[in-house]
């Protein structure tokens, strides 16, 4: 078991227990207990009021956040060469075709985004079952199956995040970074929760945000008092 560090305890104590905090307030305490040399993500876990099992209480979308995720998000675009000048234009970090579907196969993931065209979808398949468990393969739900892969690859750029309930009933998703401001944190975090909130399904019955989280990496989770939002 991980000892836990005098930062690391001082800075849980910070929290007190059985509190739920104001948006605003958590994201300036998010701040306050963050103890890694590093900057660290900030983190939001909503517990959602839905049974994922059911295909019309799935809960999946994308949300463009106002002040980026904070992280330099690798982009490979798998596409025609004819779409190639448009994707390295845009600003993806890899553009091609065969070659990149070779080396996924071999089992290369170094990228964080995969955006690819309808055209070639037969190709890109057979991916799922490399990209697949690792949440990389494209979607068109997700926007990054499309012919307009340049628009894709600059909103993926600029903070455009997808996310998904997972099994448990519960979306996790990295909102920004530690060296942000409070006020840039809560943005971010308000239009997120928001898009969550508008893609409730109708056949969720009872509550439906239960409880939201906020951290940072290796932190305490801040409970957040979901009428603030």
């Amino acid at each position: 078991m991980a000892r836990i560090t005098k930062k690391q305890k001082k800075a849980a104590e910070k929290i007190e227990a059985g509190k739920s905090y104001l948006l605003t307030d958590a994201a300036a305490l998010v701040k306050e207990i963050t103890t890694t040399n590093f900057d660290a993500s900030i983190d939001l876990d909503v517990a959602l009021g839905v049974d994922p099992r059911k295909a019309n209480q799935m809960v999946r979308g994308v949300v463009s956040l106002p002040h980026g995720t904070g992280k330099d998000i690798r982009v490979l675009v798998l596409c025609t060469p004819d779409k190639a000048q448009d994707a390295e234009a845009a600003g993806a970090d890899y553009v091609g075709l065969d070659e990149y579907i070779t080396k996924i196969k071999g089992g290369w993931t170094d990228f964080d985004v995969v955006v690819t065209m309808p055209p070639v979808m037969s190709k890109v398949g057979p991916l799922g079952r490399v990209l697949g468990p690792r949440g990389l393969m494209p979607n068109p739900k997700s926007g990054t199956v499309t012919m307009d892969v340049a628009k894709a690859v600059k909103e993926v750029k600029q903070g455009k995040i997808d996310f998904k309930v997972d099994k448990f009933g519960i979306i996790h998703a990295s909102i920004g970074k530690a060296s942000f401001s409070p006020e840039k944190i809560v943005d971010n975090a308000r239009e997120f929760l928001q898009t969550i909130t508008k893609l409730k399904p109708a056949s969720s019955k009872g509550t439906y945000m239960k409880s939201v989280f906020m951290s940072s990496t290796m932190s305490k989770g801040i409970q957040i008092d979901v009428k603030s939002i």
